[in-house]
Protein backbone atom coordinates (compact mmCIF):
# COMPACT_ATOMS: atom_id res chain seq x y z
CA UNK A 1 0.00 0.00 0.00
CA UNK A 2 1.46 3.40 -1.01
CA UNK A 3 2.13 6.11 1.57
CA UNK A 4 -0.40 8.94 1.79
CA UNK A 5 0.40 12.15 0.01
CA UNK A 6 1.75 14.66 2.52
CA UNK A 7 1.04 18.40 2.40
CA UNK A 8 2.97 20.56 4.87
CA UNK A 9 1.69 24.04 5.67
CA UNK A 10 4.27 26.31 7.29
CA UNK A 11 2.53 28.84 9.50
CA UNK A 12 -0.88 28.72 11.18
CA UNK A 13 -2.01 32.32 11.12
CA UNK A 14 -4.96 33.43 9.00
CA UNK A 15 -3.66 32.17 5.65
CA UNK A 16 -2.22 28.86 6.84
CA UNK A 17 -5.31 28.05 8.88
CA UNK A 18 -7.61 28.74 5.93
CA UNK A 19 -5.52 26.63 3.55
CA UNK A 20 -5.66 23.76 6.05
CA UNK A 21 -9.42 24.15 6.64
CA UNK A 22 -10.17 24.26 2.92
CA UNK A 23 -7.95 21.24 2.25
CA UNK A 24 -9.78 19.31 4.97
CA UNK A 25 -13.11 20.17 3.34
CA UNK A 26 -11.93 19.23 -0.17
CA UNK A 27 -12.49 15.97 -2.04
CA UNK A 28 -9.05 14.36 -2.33
CA UNK A 29 -8.39 11.69 -4.95
CA UNK A 30 -6.14 9.63 -2.68
CA UNK A 31 -5.09 9.25 0.94
CA UNK A 32 -3.76 12.62 2.09
CA UNK A 33 -1.98 13.72 5.25
CA UNK A 34 -2.05 17.44 6.08
CA UNK A 35 0.51 18.76 8.58
CA UNK A 36 0.12 22.29 9.94
CA UNK A 37 3.33 23.57 11.54
CA UNK A 38 3.29 26.64 13.79
CA UNK A 39 6.04 28.06 16.00
CA UNK A 40 3.62 29.83 18.36
CA UNK A 41 1.76 28.08 21.17
CA UNK A 42 -1.67 28.42 19.56
CA UNK A 43 -2.95 27.55 16.10
CA UNK A 44 -4.92 30.13 14.08
CA UNK A 45 -3.72 33.13 16.06
CA UNK A 46 -0.56 34.53 14.54
CA UNK A 47 0.40 38.06 15.57
CA UNK A 48 -2.87 39.62 14.46
CA UNK A 49 -5.32 37.58 16.56
CA UNK A 50 -3.21 36.58 19.57
CA UNK A 51 -4.52 36.85 23.10
CA UNK A 52 -3.49 40.14 24.72
CA UNK A 53 -4.22 42.37 27.69
CA UNK A 54 -5.81 45.06 25.54
CA UNK A 55 -8.85 44.21 23.35
CA UNK A 56 -7.57 45.32 19.94
CA UNK A 57 -10.43 45.74 17.49
CA UNK A 58 -10.66 44.42 13.96
CA UNK A 59 -10.38 47.19 11.37
CA UNK A 60 -13.17 45.66 9.27
CA UNK A 61 -16.84 45.23 10.32
CA UNK A 62 -17.92 41.75 11.42
CA UNK A 63 -20.19 41.34 8.40
CA UNK A 64 -17.18 41.42 6.08
CA UNK A 65 -14.83 39.11 7.99
CA UNK A 66 -16.10 35.64 7.10
CA UNK A 67 -13.40 33.03 6.51
CA UNK A 68 -15.73 31.27 4.05
CA UNK A 69 -16.65 33.05 0.81
CA UNK A 70 -19.73 30.82 0.49
CA UNK A 71 -21.07 31.97 3.87
CA UNK A 72 -20.58 35.76 4.10
CA UNK A 73 -21.99 36.08 7.62
CA UNK A 74 -20.17 33.09 9.09
CA UNK A 75 -18.06 35.16 11.49
CA UNK A 76 -21.01 37.30 12.56
CA UNK A 77 -23.04 34.19 13.36
CA UNK A 78 -20.14 32.83 15.43
CA UNK A 79 -19.71 36.16 17.24
CA UNK A 80 -23.40 36.40 18.12
CA UNK A 81 -23.08 33.26 20.24
CA UNK A 82 -20.62 35.24 22.43
CA UNK A 83 -22.03 38.75 21.87
CA UNK A 84 -25.78 38.35 21.16
CA UNK A 85 -26.34 41.99 20.16
CA UNK A 86 -23.40 42.12 17.71
CA UNK A 87 -24.31 43.47 14.28
CA UNK A 88 -22.71 43.24 10.84
CA UNK A 89 -21.34 46.79 11.20
CA UNK A 90 -19.63 46.24 14.58
CA UNK A 91 -15.85 46.18 14.97
CA UNK A 92 -15.23 43.21 17.22
CA UNK A 93 -12.14 42.13 19.21
CA UNK A 94 -9.36 40.48 17.21
CA UNK A 95 -8.96 37.86 19.92
CA UNK A 96 -12.55 36.75 19.22
CA UNK A 97 -11.64 36.39 15.56
CA UNK A 98 -8.77 34.12 16.52
CA UNK A 99 -11.25 31.92 18.40
CA UNK A 100 -13.42 31.86 15.29
CA UNK A 101 -10.54 30.66 13.11
CA UNK A 102 -9.72 27.94 15.65
CA UNK A 103 -13.34 26.79 15.60
CA UNK A 104 -13.48 26.83 11.79
CA UNK A 105 -10.39 24.63 11.60
CA UNK A 106 -11.75 22.21 14.20
CA UNK A 107 -15.07 21.94 12.34
CA UNK A 108 -13.23 21.16 9.10
CA UNK A 109 -11.08 18.55 10.83
CA UNK A 110 -14.09 16.78 12.35
CA UNK A 111 -15.90 16.71 9.00
CA UNK A 112 -12.90 15.58 6.92
CA UNK A 113 -13.14 12.38 4.87
CA UNK A 114 -11.68 9.22 6.49
CA UNK A 115 -8.76 9.12 4.04
CA UNK A 116 -7.72 12.70 4.92
CA UNK A 117 -5.55 12.95 8.01
CA UNK A 118 -4.58 16.07 9.91
CA UNK A 119 -1.75 16.79 12.33
CA UNK A 120 -0.78 19.89 14.25
CA UNK A 121 2.95 20.32 14.94
CA UNK A 122 4.41 22.98 17.23
CA UNK A 123 7.80 23.80 15.80
CA UNK A 124 9.88 26.15 13.71
CA UNK A 125 10.77 25.08 10.18
CA UNK A 126 14.09 26.78 9.46
CA UNK A 127 15.05 25.20 6.14
CA UNK A 128 13.36 23.48 3.18
CA UNK A 129 15.38 21.47 0.66
CA UNK A 130 14.31 19.59 -2.49
CA UNK A 131 14.45 15.80 -2.25
CA UNK A 132 16.03 13.79 -5.05
CA UNK A 133 12.86 11.73 -5.44
CA UNK A 134 10.65 14.87 -5.77
CA UNK A 135 8.99 16.76 -2.97
CA UNK A 136 10.76 18.55 -0.13
CA UNK A 137 12.42 17.89 3.21
CA UNK A 138 11.46 20.36 5.93
CA UNK A 139 14.03 20.79 8.69
CA UNK A 140 12.89 22.04 12.09
CA UNK A 141 15.03 24.00 14.52
CA UNK A 142 15.00 21.08 17.00
CA UNK A 143 16.72 18.84 14.43
CA UNK A 144 13.67 16.83 13.37
CA UNK A 145 12.53 16.55 9.74
CA UNK A 146 9.28 16.23 7.83
CA UNK A 147 9.15 14.95 4.25
CA UNK A 148 6.45 16.51 2.11
CA UNK A 149 5.06 16.06 -1.37
CA UNK A 150 3.77 19.65 -1.36
CA UNK A 151 4.73 22.60 0.83
CA UNK A 152 2.65 25.73 1.40
CA UNK A 153 4.44 28.70 2.95
CA UNK A 154 2.00 30.81 4.99
CA UNK A 155 4.52 32.88 6.89
CA UNK A 156 2.42 35.92 7.76
CA UNK A 157 3.70 39.45 8.06
CA UNK A 158 7.45 39.99 8.55
CA UNK A 159 8.77 42.48 11.05
CA UNK A 160 9.51 46.10 10.18
CA UNK A 161 12.70 47.45 8.64
CA UNK A 162 15.29 48.36 11.26
CA UNK A 163 15.70 52.05 12.05
CA UNK A 164 19.23 53.35 11.37
CA UNK A 165 20.99 54.72 14.44
CA UNK A 166 19.16 52.62 17.01
CA UNK A 167 22.01 50.16 17.54
CA UNK A 168 23.11 51.78 20.83
CA UNK A 169 19.66 52.27 22.37
CA UNK A 170 19.50 48.83 24.00
CA UNK A 171 16.17 48.07 25.63
CA UNK A 172 15.03 51.63 25.00
CA UNK A 173 14.34 50.58 21.41
CA UNK A 174 11.66 48.07 20.42
CA UNK A 175 12.34 46.90 16.87
CA UNK A 176 9.07 45.02 16.43
CA UNK A 177 6.04 45.82 18.62
CA UNK A 178 4.45 42.46 17.71
CA UNK A 179 7.43 40.29 18.66
CA UNK A 180 6.34 40.07 22.29
CA UNK A 181 4.09 41.61 24.87
CA UNK A 182 4.10 45.40 24.48
CA UNK A 183 3.76 47.12 27.86
CA UNK A 184 3.81 50.75 28.98
CA UNK A 185 4.66 52.54 32.22
CA UNK A 186 2.61 55.46 33.56
CA UNK A 187 4.48 58.74 33.19
CA UNK A 188 6.83 57.69 30.39
CA UNK A 189 7.23 59.49 27.08
CA UNK A 190 7.37 57.30 23.96
CA UNK A 191 8.20 57.92 20.31
CA UNK A 192 6.28 55.76 17.83
CA UNK A 193 7.96 55.82 14.42
CA UNK A 194 5.14 55.50 11.90
CA UNK A 195 1.58 56.84 11.96
CA UNK A 196 -0.44 53.96 10.47
CA UNK A 197 -2.43 51.09 11.96
CA UNK A 198 0.44 49.78 14.11
CA UNK A 199 0.83 53.20 15.68
CA UNK A 200 -2.90 53.27 16.39
CA UNK A 201 -2.70 49.86 18.09
CA UNK A 202 0.24 50.91 20.23
CA UNK A 203 -1.45 54.16 21.18
CA UNK A 204 -4.66 52.43 22.22
CA UNK A 205 -2.72 49.87 24.27
CA UNK A 206 -0.70 52.59 26.02
CA UNK A 207 -3.78 54.63 26.87
CA UNK A 208 -5.67 51.59 28.17
CA UNK A 209 -2.80 50.23 30.27
CA UNK A 210 -1.85 53.53 31.90
CA UNK A 211 -5.18 55.39 32.01
CA UNK A 212 -3.83 58.03 29.63
CA UNK A 213 -0.69 58.54 31.73
CA UNK A 214 1.71 58.17 28.80
CA UNK A 215 2.79 60.94 26.44
CA UNK A 216 3.12 59.65 22.90
CA UNK A 217 4.85 61.28 19.94
CA UNK A 218 4.17 59.68 16.56
CA UNK A 219 6.32 60.63 13.59
CA UNK A 220 6.28 59.68 9.91
CA UNK A 221 7.35 61.31 6.64
CA UNK A 222 3.85 62.60 5.88
CA UNK A 223 2.23 62.50 9.33
CA UNK A 224 -0.90 60.92 7.87
CA UNK A 225 -3.44 59.30 10.23
CA UNK A 226 -5.90 56.74 8.80
CA UNK A 227 -9.49 58.03 8.60
CA UNK A 228 -12.39 56.13 10.10
CA UNK A 229 -14.47 53.38 8.60
CA UNK A 230 -18.12 54.24 8.02
CA UNK A 231 -21.29 52.45 7.03
CA UNK A 232 -21.97 52.92 3.34
CA UNK A 233 -23.97 51.44 0.51
CA UNK A 234 -21.92 49.88 -2.27
CA UNK A 235 -24.38 50.84 -5.03
CA UNK A 236 -23.42 54.45 -5.71
CA UNK A 237 -19.97 53.95 -7.27
CA UNK A 238 -20.50 53.55 -11.03
CA UNK A 239 -17.09 52.83 -12.47
CA UNK A 240 -16.03 52.19 -16.06
CA UNK A 241 -13.65 49.27 -15.53
CA UNK A 242 -12.28 49.37 -19.07
CA UNK A 243 -11.46 53.07 -18.72
CA UNK A 244 -9.71 52.41 -15.41
CA UNK A 245 -7.62 49.64 -16.98
CA UNK A 246 -6.62 51.98 -19.84
CA UNK A 247 -5.54 54.60 -17.29
CA UNK A 248 -3.39 52.05 -15.45
CA UNK A 249 -1.75 50.97 -18.71
CA UNK A 250 -0.69 54.56 -19.32
CA UNK A 251 0.68 55.93 -16.04
CA UNK A 252 0.28 56.02 -12.26
CA UNK A 253 -0.65 59.72 -12.48
CA UNK A 254 -3.43 59.03 -14.98
CA UNK A 255 -4.73 56.24 -12.77
CA UNK A 256 -4.64 58.52 -9.70
CA UNK A 257 -6.64 61.18 -11.56
CA UNK A 258 -9.21 58.57 -12.60
CA UNK A 259 -9.61 57.38 -9.02
CA UNK A 260 -10.07 60.94 -7.75
CA UNK A 261 -12.65 61.67 -10.44
CA UNK A 262 -14.51 58.48 -9.55
CA UNK A 263 -14.48 59.40 -5.83
CA UNK A 264 -15.80 62.89 -6.61
CA UNK A 265 -18.52 61.48 -8.86
CA UNK A 266 -19.51 58.94 -6.21
CA UNK A 267 -19.92 61.68 -3.61
CA UNK A 268 -21.92 63.82 -6.07
CA UNK A 269 -24.29 60.85 -6.36
CA UNK A 270 -24.73 60.92 -2.59
CA UNK A 271 -22.30 58.09 -1.88
CA UNK A 272 -19.12 57.75 0.15
CA UNK A 273 -15.57 58.01 -1.21
CA UNK A 274 -14.84 54.72 0.56
CA UNK A 275 -16.94 52.99 -2.08
CA UNK A 276 -14.32 54.00 -4.63
CA UNK A 277 -11.56 52.47 -2.53
CA UNK A 278 -13.55 49.23 -2.29
CA UNK A 279 -14.00 49.16 -6.06
CA UNK A 280 -10.27 49.73 -6.65
CA UNK A 281 -9.43 46.98 -4.13
CA UNK A 282 -11.48 44.49 -6.11
CA UNK A 283 -9.64 45.20 -9.37
CA UNK A 284 -6.24 46.04 -7.84
CA UNK A 285 -4.44 42.92 -9.18
CA UNK A 286 -5.44 43.72 -12.77
CA UNK A 287 -4.55 47.39 -12.36
CA UNK A 288 -1.20 46.58 -10.77
CA UNK A 289 -0.27 44.11 -13.50
CA UNK A 290 -1.11 46.68 -16.19
CA UNK A 291 1.08 49.42 -14.72
CA UNK A 292 4.47 49.65 -16.48
CA UNK A 293 7.46 48.94 -14.23
CA UNK A 294 8.55 52.58 -14.14
CA UNK A 295 5.02 53.62 -13.15
CA UNK A 296 4.94 51.08 -10.34
CA UNK A 297 8.07 52.72 -8.95
CA UNK A 298 6.47 56.14 -9.29
CA UNK A 299 3.36 54.90 -7.50
CA UNK A 300 5.43 53.52 -4.61
CA UNK A 301 7.44 56.73 -4.32
CA UNK A 302 4.64 59.30 -4.53
CA UNK A 303 1.19 57.72 -4.17
CA UNK A 304 1.59 54.76 -1.84
CA UNK A 305 1.38 56.69 1.48
CA UNK A 306 -1.93 58.25 0.41
CA UNK A 307 -3.35 54.97 -0.88
CA UNK A 308 -2.36 53.15 2.32
CA UNK A 309 -3.89 55.74 4.63
CA UNK A 310 -7.21 55.71 2.76
CA UNK A 311 -7.20 51.97 2.17
CA UNK A 312 -6.36 50.83 5.73
CA UNK A 313 -8.87 52.66 7.91
CA UNK A 314 -9.72 52.65 11.61
CA UNK A 315 -12.87 51.79 13.54
CA UNK A 316 -14.66 55.04 14.35
CA UNK A 317 -14.35 54.46 18.10
CA UNK A 318 -10.59 54.00 17.78
CA UNK A 319 -10.18 57.25 15.86
CA UNK A 320 -12.43 59.08 18.34
CA UNK A 321 -10.25 57.86 21.21
CA UNK A 322 -7.11 58.97 19.40
CA UNK A 323 -8.60 62.41 18.72
CA UNK A 324 -9.39 62.70 22.42
CA UNK A 325 -5.76 61.95 23.24
CA UNK A 326 -4.60 64.51 20.70
CA UNK A 327 -6.83 67.22 22.19
CA UNK A 328 -5.29 66.54 25.60
CA UNK A 329 -1.75 66.45 24.14
CA UNK A 330 -1.25 62.82 25.11
CA UNK A 331 -0.81 61.97 21.42
CA UNK A 332 1.26 64.33 19.29
CA UNK A 333 1.55 63.58 15.57
CA UNK A 334 4.48 64.95 13.56
CA UNK A 335 5.41 64.92 9.88
CA UNK A 336 9.12 64.87 9.18
CA UNK A 337 12.35 62.92 8.75
CA UNK A 338 14.30 61.22 11.51
CA UNK A 339 17.95 62.23 11.61
CA UNK A 340 19.60 60.95 14.79
CA UNK A 341 19.13 59.06 18.06
CA UNK A 342 21.34 59.72 21.09
CA UNK A 343 21.33 58.23 24.58
CA UNK A 344 21.63 61.05 27.13
CA UNK A 345 21.54 61.17 30.96
CA UNK A 346 18.18 61.73 32.61
CA UNK A 347 17.46 63.68 35.78
CA UNK A 348 17.48 60.40 37.70
CA UNK A 349 21.05 59.15 37.88
CA UNK A 350 20.00 55.54 37.23
CA UNK A 351 18.13 56.29 33.99
CA UNK A 352 18.84 57.56 30.52
CA UNK A 353 16.72 59.23 27.87
CA UNK A 354 16.78 59.11 24.09
CA UNK A 355 17.22 62.42 22.33
CA UNK A 356 15.63 62.28 18.88
CA UNK A 357 16.66 64.80 16.25
CA UNK A 358 14.28 65.28 13.32
CA UNK A 359 13.45 67.75 10.54
CA UNK A 360 9.81 68.77 10.00
CA UNK A 361 8.36 68.14 6.56
CA UNK A 362 8.80 71.21 4.38
CA UNK A 363 11.12 72.92 6.87
CA UNK A 364 14.85 73.39 7.48
CA UNK A 365 15.10 73.98 11.22
CA UNK A 366 15.96 70.88 13.24
CA UNK A 367 13.88 69.82 16.24
CA UNK A 368 14.47 67.43 19.11
CA UNK A 369 12.35 65.20 21.31
CA UNK A 370 13.41 63.68 24.63
CA UNK A 371 11.74 60.29 25.13
CA UNK A 372 12.10 57.21 27.30
CA UNK A 373 11.65 54.68 24.50
CA UNK A 374 11.46 54.41 20.72
CA UNK A 375 9.07 51.88 19.14
CA UNK A 376 9.28 50.95 15.49
CA UNK A 377 5.72 51.11 14.08
CA UNK A 378 6.66 51.45 10.41
CA UNK A 379 4.89 48.25 9.40
CA UNK A 380 6.07 45.05 7.72
CA UNK A 381 9.20 44.95 5.56
CA UNK A 382 8.31 42.72 2.61
CA UNK A 383 11.78 42.67 1.05
CA UNK A 384 13.01 39.08 1.18
CA UNK A 385 16.51 40.33 0.37
CA UNK A 386 16.61 41.97 3.81
CA UNK A 387 14.76 39.18 5.63
CA UNK A 388 16.24 37.88 8.87
CA UNK A 389 13.99 34.82 8.85
CA UNK A 390 16.20 31.70 8.53
CA UNK A 391 13.65 29.92 6.34
CA UNK A 392 13.27 32.78 3.86
CA UNK A 393 17.03 33.30 3.77
CA UNK A 394 17.60 29.62 3.00
CA UNK A 395 15.03 29.67 0.20
CA UNK A 396 16.71 32.68 -1.41
CA UNK A 397 20.22 31.24 -0.96
CA UNK A 398 19.17 27.99 -2.64
CA UNK A 399 17.46 29.86 -5.46
CA UNK A 400 14.09 28.33 -4.58
CA UNK A 401 12.56 31.79 -4.04
CA UNK A 402 13.36 35.02 -5.82
CA UNK A 403 12.63 38.62 -4.80
CA UNK A 404 10.70 40.98 -7.03
CA UNK A 405 12.35 44.10 -8.40
CA UNK A 406 10.38 46.44 -6.12
CA UNK A 407 11.05 44.62 -2.80
CA UNK A 408 7.37 43.91 -2.26
CA UNK A 409 7.62 40.17 -1.61
CA UNK A 410 8.15 36.90 -3.45
CA UNK A 411 7.75 36.30 -7.15
CA UNK A 412 4.94 33.82 -7.66
CA UNK A 413 3.05 32.19 -10.50
CA UNK A 414 -0.50 30.82 -10.70
CA UNK A 415 -1.93 29.66 -7.35
CA UNK A 416 1.10 31.10 -5.54
CA UNK A 417 3.71 28.72 -6.98
CA UNK A 418 7.15 30.11 -6.12
CA UNK A 419 9.27 31.31 -9.02
CA UNK A 420 12.90 30.31 -8.57
CA UNK A 421 16.07 32.21 -9.39
CA UNK A 422 16.02 30.84 -12.98
CA UNK A 423 12.48 32.14 -13.53
CA UNK A 424 10.77 28.73 -13.39
CA UNK A 425 7.62 27.94 -11.42
CA UNK A 426 7.83 25.33 -8.69
CA UNK A 427 5.38 22.47 -9.09
CA UNK A 428 5.11 21.61 -5.38
CA UNK A 429 6.19 24.72 -3.44
CA UNK A 430 3.66 27.51 -2.86
CA UNK A 431 3.25 30.76 -0.97
CA UNK A 432 0.08 32.38 0.34
CA UNK A 433 0.07 35.60 2.32
CA UNK A 434 0.81 39.32 2.16
CA UNK A 435 4.01 38.95 0.10
CA UNK A 436 1.82 38.05 -2.89
CA UNK A 437 1.56 41.82 -3.25
CA UNK A 438 4.60 41.71 -5.54
CA UNK A 439 2.26 40.46 -8.28
CA UNK A 440 -1.19 41.37 -6.98
CA UNK A 441 -0.67 44.46 -4.76
CA UNK A 442 -3.80 44.08 -2.58
CA UNK A 443 -3.07 40.94 -0.54
CA UNK A 444 -3.17 41.95 3.12
CA UNK A 445 -6.85 41.90 4.06
CA UNK A 446 -8.97 38.90 5.01
CA UNK A 447 -11.13 39.25 1.91
CA UNK A 448 -8.20 38.90 -0.50
CA UNK A 449 -6.26 36.30 1.47
CA UNK A 450 -9.38 34.17 1.89
CA UNK A 451 -9.71 33.97 -1.87
CA UNK A 452 -6.07 33.02 -2.40
CA UNK A 453 -6.30 30.31 0.28
CA UNK A 454 -9.46 28.83 -1.21
CA UNK A 455 -8.06 28.75 -4.73
CA UNK A 456 -4.78 27.16 -3.62
CA UNK A 457 -6.57 24.48 -1.60
CA UNK A 458 -8.80 23.68 -4.57
CA UNK A 459 -5.77 23.41 -6.83
CA UNK A 460 -3.89 21.12 -4.45
CA UNK A 461 -6.84 18.79 -4.02
CA UNK A 462 -7.76 18.42 -7.73
CA UNK A 463 -5.09 16.63 -9.81
CA UNK A 464 -6.87 17.10 -13.14
CA UNK A 465 -7.26 20.79 -12.45
CA UNK A 466 -3.59 21.04 -11.50
CA UNK A 467 -2.44 19.43 -14.76
CA UNK A 468 -4.65 21.71 -16.80
CA UNK A 469 -3.49 24.76 -14.90
CA UNK A 470 0.17 23.87 -15.43
CA UNK A 471 -0.44 23.22 -19.13
CA UNK A 472 -2.15 26.56 -19.66
CA UNK A 473 0.23 28.65 -17.51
Amino acid sequence: MSSPRTIVIVGAGFSGTLVAANLLKSQHWAATHIILVERAAKIARGKAYAECNHPYLLNVPAGRMSADSNSPLDFLNFAQHRIPDATAEDFLPRELYGEYLEAALLDAEVAAAPHVGFQRVKGDICRIEPRKDAGYRCQLSDGSQIDADDVVLALGNPGPTGLPGTEDLGDQYISDPWSGSLTFTPGETVLLVGTGLTMADATMAAAAETNDEVVIHALSRHGLIPPSQTQFSQNTCKADTASMFRAASFSALTLLRSVRELADETERRGGDWRETITFIRNVAPQLWQRLPAREKRRFLRHVRPYWDVHRHRLPSQTLARMNHLRRHQKLNVHAGRLLKFEVVPAAEATRTKVRVTWRPRGGDALRTLLVDRVINCTGPDYSIRRSRDPLIRSLVEQGLASPDALSLGMRTGPYGALINAQGHEASNLFYVGPMLRADHWETTAAQELRGYAERLAGYLSAPIGRMRAVASA
